[in-house]
């Protein structure tokens, strides 16, 4: 199944990619990028741009920085998410601090997720 995505985020989504936070560039270059699995960073999703997206086991993460930490930004994320999930698919969240003080264990819990994901047929998690 193919998602629907917003054509106008296409350029958006471009764009993020050149100019990614320094904690998206850690978790795609140090880790997703060459993960057994296939993800994709900044993919157009409905009207949302996810920060990292595995179709195989249909999980997006998303990394946050200060601004989702506003009430606006909280209302914002669930609402976002309440619609991604609404496409079958798994939103984990993770801050910009938990990149950079325990990328380790951010990196094994996606693991975690991901091969519990594929042991359970790949689908949905």
């Amino acid at each position: 199944m193919s998602l629907d995505y917003n054509e106008k985020n296409i350029i958006l989504a471009k764009n993020l990619r050149k100019n990614a936070t320094p904690e998206e560039k850690h978790l795609w270059y140090d880790f997703l990028a060459n993960y057994e699995i296939r993800f994709q960073r900044q993919k157009a999703i409905d009207n949302f741009i996810a920060d990292f997206y595995c179709h195989k086991v249909k999980l997006i993460i998303e990394i946050d920085g200060s601004q989702h930490y506003t009430e606006e930004g909280k209302q914002k994320d669930e609402f976002r998410t309440e619609i991604l999930e609404g496409y079958n698919l798994k939103v984990i969240r993770f801050t910009n601090h938990q990149i950079n003080t325990n990328f380790r264990g951010v990196c094994k819990y996606i693991d975690t997720i991901v091969k519990a994901s594929l042991r359970e047929g790949g689908g949905p998690l």
